[in-house]
């Protein structure tokens, strides 16, 4: 169950009913952005201290506990922000946490009505105990298999899907490299590199890139966060990236009327409903639509991180207006108090979406996963169109 979620608006009989308000619950989700370490149940970082005996919890009751995780990650800054993650990793250092921590993410999605999920962590920081890196990915798979069982016997589908993750202020990330190209194919299906992006340029995992491509592997980069366009440029033109981990800067790119957007996105947004032919694109943004770049946009954690103003002025708005390949993701649903579905209702609610922006950012999402082709179409055409467009 997904005890610290907030609960969305109450589900109406029909979705996409134009009489009846936007079941936003009950429609399947494709999420690409969502970090292993930052989706805990808050009950399960309680139990699995007390197992291990890790004494640094700031709190030692539930509710206690969650609101520490939402206020202390509600900082706005991205350095602080990824401070929280010292307790959730803390006790994610056995084969048994790992496991459960995996089993219990595959349920909680597919509790949301996430059908695909591309999860991420660092097998790098799950080493304090003595695990190697592979016995670090055999148990995440083993428990990402056993909640996708656990969700089929209560009647949902989900498939999940592990993307490995380097720590960019770290120098392990061939290593990560080659750990998954080891485990490439049905379980793990890519490679992220994150943390801090202000002075740890992308460019400075090169090798780990090189291999990638060498060995044709899928990788995202985390770029256009905390830092602007150079992080944006590096990591496409110089790392190769097929995606961009939130990649919300890319609106520094963007002009309307000779000024910047970034100067009044409101106005701009108020703009790009009806008039999207009127903005001017930079040649990086030109580069990254053009292309089809997919972009892993996280707006509750952009907000939190300060990489947004609001929900309701979200550059998310704007480049979907202006037909970028965005799409919907949680990042951290434990330190953003979210889940796919608050996502999508919050941007129903404040800044205007309806039924077909969802459904896009369904269909963007699918066609932009580290899967085969015939599987992303598949899904398109079996499970996100029946449901969008009845």
């Amino acid at each position: 169950m997904i005890e610290h979620m907030p609960t969305s608006s109450p589900p109406s009989p029909g979705v996409g009913d134009a009489s009846s308000a936007l079941d936003v619950a009950a429609l399947p989700k494709v999420l690409l952005h969502d970090h292993l370490d930052g989706g805990l149940r808050p009950s399960t970082v309680l139990a699995l201290a007390q197992e291990q005996g890790y004494e640094a919890l700031p709190a030692g009751e539930i509710g206690a506990l969650s609101r520490w995780f939402a206020e202390s990650a509600d900082s706005g800054s991205l350095v602080r922000y990824l401070q929280t993650f010292d307790h959730t990793v803390g006790v994610m250092q056995t084969v048994d946490a790992l496991t459960r921590v995996a089993r219990e993410c595959a349920v909680d999605l597919a509790e949301d009505a996430v059908v695909y999920a591309e999860v991420r962590y660092a097998p790098e920081q799950h080493l304090t105990a003595g695990l190697t890196l592979d016995q670090v990915v055999e148990a995440v798979n083993r428990g990402f298999r056993e909640g996708e069982e656990e969700a089929a016997g209560s009647g949902m589908r989900i498939t999940v899907r592990a993307i490995l993750t380097a720590m960019r202020h770290a120098a392990r990330s061939t290593e990560i490299a080659e750990l998954t190209v080891r485990h490439l194919g049905a379980e793990v299906c890519g490679f992220d590199i994150a943390g801090a992006e202000d002075g740890f340029p992308p460019t400075r995992h090169l090798p780990a890139f090189d291999y990638l491509r060498q060995h044709n592997a899928h990788f995202t980069i985390h770029a256009g966060e905390a830092f602007g366009l150079p992080s944006i440029w590096e990591a496409i033109q110089w790392c190769g990236t097929e995606r961009l981990g939130h990649g919300v800067r890319i609106v520094d790119d963007i002009t309307l009327d000779g000024v910047a957007v970034t100067e009044d996105l409101p106005a701009a947004l108020a703009r790009s409903a009806h008039d999207p032919s009127a903005f001017q694109l930079g040649p990086l943004a030109a580069y990254v639509k053009d292309r089809r770049i997919p972009l892993e946009m996280c707006p509750s954690s952009n907000v939190q991180t300060g990489a947004a103003p609001s929900i309701e002025a979200h550059p998310i708005s704007l480049l979907k207006d202006l037909h970028f390949r965005v799409t919907l993701n949680t990042d951290n649903r434990l330190m953003s108090a979210t889940s796919m579905t608050r996502e999508a209702q919050l941007l129903v609610d404040r800044a205007g979406w309806d039924l077909a922006d969802l459904r896009r950012m369904a269909v963007n999402a699918m066609k932009s996963a580290f899967l085969p082709f015939d599987e992303r179409l598949q899904m398109i055409e079996d499970v996100l169109k029946p449901a969008y467009d009845r």
